[in-house]
């Protein structure tokens, strides 16, 4: 575990553009921008709940979000 691993985090399943199809609740990335811009593309599964950005070694959120939208294909 390095000093810059950051966790992209749900307490339910991540989907997204950027991720391979596997529904994975929790994401290691070591790279803070990359995994911020993952997150803020992905959705969870049922839609609208949170998914956050944690730094590993301190826990701290550095990214919040929630989805607004039924479904991430739609454009309102």
């Amino acid at each position: 575990m390095g000093a810059n691993d950051y966790e992209i985090e749900s307490a339910h399943q991540i989907l997204g553009p950027l991720l391979a199809p596997l529904g994975a609740k929790h994401l290691r990335v070591n790279n803070r921008e990359l995994a911020v811009s993952v997150a803020a593309k992905c959705y969870t599964a049922p839609y609208g709940q949170e998914i956050r950005v944690v730094h590993v070694n301190t826990g701290e959120v550095v990214f919040r979000k929630t989805s607004t939208r039924q479904k991430p294909w739609v454009d309102n």
